[in-house]
């Protein structure tokens, strides 16, 4: 599938401002199943620089100055990718609890890269609580992809998806107790409920297709990455990462443009900033994902 991504963020001031220092996490990840044709960031007004850099997970961060007084900011990011359907490989049949102790005991350079996600984050502090609503999920011995599975439709059926219900600095404790949110709270429960069980999961930022029942097509989507051990002594060729959206009840296919990934959102926020001046500010984000026939 070819998609037409435009992501354009405006920013109106109150009063001037007079300089403003920002990074984007806004250029989809060169990935096996996803090909980025053309990637374009435009800024207004002109940036005194523009700078492109990876960061720790692999991101592309671009950041930029504005050193001419202005009354508004408008950032646009337009890119061309290809996404293609997973694989039909049989998936590991491992165990949720055996891949947690291949993961424990760092079995092979997969698990110890993959350990780094089975902690507390900033956005995703560890809590009892998550342990308690993950654990009708994790019976033992059940198969890991099963729980998973699972754990998605729970996410989705137990929490209602509102708009503009929570903002990114509402504690997630408070996000289990109203259950509802958006798609980021629904990543974060999924995430916490996962990293209870020492399991790792990451997030992951990006966009998905719009369609009928289709939640978060209206501005950056987000969506967890599970790791999945290989099962026996051999666990390195047959690990993988596999994505689920909670938000949609979905496996990850090749309906979702990935942009970025890290612990929690904290991690792969699409513009933050420095500024002075402009008092306070309105925000508009506009997001299409468009099909190429």
């Amino acid at each position: 599938m070819l998609f037409q991504v435009t992501h354009t963020t405006s920013y109106l001031y109150q009063a001037p401002v007079t300089y403003c220092l920002n990074e984007i996490r806004l250029t989809p990840r060169h990935l096996a199943g996803q090909d980025v044709r053309k990637a374009d960031i435009r800024v207004h007004p002109e940036p005194a620089f523009m700078h492109r850099r990876m960061d720790y997970f692999g991101n592309e961060v671009t950041s930029f100055e504005v050193l001419e007084k202005h009354g508004d900011l408008e950032i646009s990011a337009e890119s061309l990718v290809s996404v293609a359907p997973p694989p039909l490989e049989p998936a590991p049949s491992v165990s949720w609890d055996d891949a947690r102790r291949l993961i424990e005991r760092q079995a092979d350079a997969a698990c110890i890269k993959a350990s780094e996600f089975i902690y507390g984050s900033p956005y995703v502090p560890g809590d009892p609580q998550l342990n308690e609503y993950a654990r009708p999920t994790f019976v033992p011995g059940r198969p890991l992809l099963e729980a998973v599975r699972d754990l998605t439709h729970r996410i989705h059926t137990d929490f209602k998806y509102r708009p503009q219900s929570t903002s990114i600095d509402v504690p997630l404790t408070d996000v289990l107790r109203n259950r509802r949110g958006v798609c980021q709270d629904f990543a974060h429960v999924m995430i916490g409920a996962l990293r209870s069980q020492r399991l790792a999961a990451r997030y992951v930022s990006g966009y998905v297709r719009p369609g009928p029942n289709v939640q978060g097509a209206q501005a950056s989507h987000a969506w967890v990455s599970v790791f999945i051990p290989g099962s026996g002594p051999g666990s390195g060729p047959g690990s993988s990462w596999m994505s689920f959206d909670p938000t949609n009840d979905l496996i990850v296919s090749d309906s979702h443009v990935t942009l970025a990934w890290g612990r929690d959102y904290g991690d792969v926020t699409p513009v933050k900033g420095i500024s002075l001046g402009g008092g306070g500010q309105s925000v508009k984000v506009e997001v299409y994902l468009k099909p190429v026939v």
